[in-house]
């Protein structure tokens, strides 16, 4: 397997050819007033992890390997997301497909994930990160489909990545993207997973949450480190992760701030810390996308 040397043919996706009247609106998103109720288990990433990796099981007794991998080879060459996310003037968003998290509950009723995209992609989203993970993101491979079929800018897998089923479907679905969480994967599954996603084309999105993380992301070669201000394990945030932990990944690699974004002013501490890029979900389903999207470009 070696990655294409060039993209796809764009997508179609115009919106200055299209009405008003026939751009996709915004996802109607309906979002809880509180703090969620639902109970975090003691380790949430292990639970999360396991179902994510059963469900994958459950998924190759109907796709086996060898037919999930011709069909993987079978795509279009995956899109460069480091040239679209790459360091510029202005802080990059990738924007999410999130209609729940464990730590919220619901949080937007998504009956059209690529009607989204394409509002994100108008906004001016660099990117586009799609969950995924059934149980407790409501997301799907169907939703990443969807997605990759009607935007023409680079999208992410965001799932629970620990085996190479996984990183298989992510291609053979059209991501250009995965994401691969420091936490839940020993060194040597983590640099082969690693070594996997770069040889089917795709971009590696490594997330970290503590200096020991971000030191075994950049010991497997990533060229592209998220901080998650979100402890996956317990879900407690700490918005200043980022800051603290920035001047330990290099300048050449590109640095992904995630979580605990809600306002333009939490775009803009995260870009005055050293953000190339902010990783924004929750902020986006539970408002008009468009607007909240100029409003974090704007910082």
């Amino acid at each position: 397997m070696s990655p294409g040397s060039s993209g796809p043919p764009p997508r179609s996706c115009s919106p200055a050819s299209s009405s008003a009247g026939s751009w996709p609106r915004p996802a109607t998103a309906r979002h809880r007033s509180t703090e969620a109720t639902e109970s975090v288990p003691a380790n949430l990433l292990a639970e999360l992890l396991a179902g994510s990796l059963a469900d994958a099981d459950t998924r190759r007794g109907e796709r086996p390997f060898a037919a999930l991998e011709a069909d993987a080879l079978a795509q279009a060459p995956a899109l460069d997301a480091l040239h679209a996310l790459a360091p510029s003037d202005r802080v990059k968003i990738i924007a999410e497909v999130k209609r729940a998290s464990p730590s919220r509950g619901p949080l937007a009723e998504i009956t059209d994930p690529a009607a989204l995209a394409v509002s994100y992609e108008f906004g001016g989203a660099s990117a586009i990160s799609v969950l995924t993970e059934g149980r407790r993101f409501l997301g799907s491979l169907e939703d990443l489909e969807q997605v990759r079929a009607s935007v023409s800018i680079p999208v992410l897998r965001k799932d629970f990545i620990g085996t190479a089923y996984q990183v298989l479907e992510a291609r053979a679905a059209g991501a250009d993207l995965v994401l691969l969480i420091v936490a839940a994967l020993d060194q040597a599954t983590l640099g082969s997973l690693h070594r996997l996603v770069l040889e089917l084309g795709m971009t590696p999105l490594v997330e970290t949450h503590s200096a020991d993380e971000v030191d075994r992301a950049l010991d497997v070669g990533a060229n592209l480190v998220g901080v998650n201000a979100r402890d996956l394990s317990t879900f407690e945030l700490d918005q200043n992760l980022f800051a603290s932990l920035a001047d330990r990944i290099p300048s050449g690699v590109v640095r992904v701030a995630e979580s605990a974004v809600k306002t333009a002013a939490d775009v803009a501490h995260y870009r005055a810390a050293g953000a190339d890029v902010v990783l924004v979900g929750e902020a986006l389903v539970t408002s008009d996308p468009i607007l909240t999207l100029n409003e974090f470009l704007a910082v």
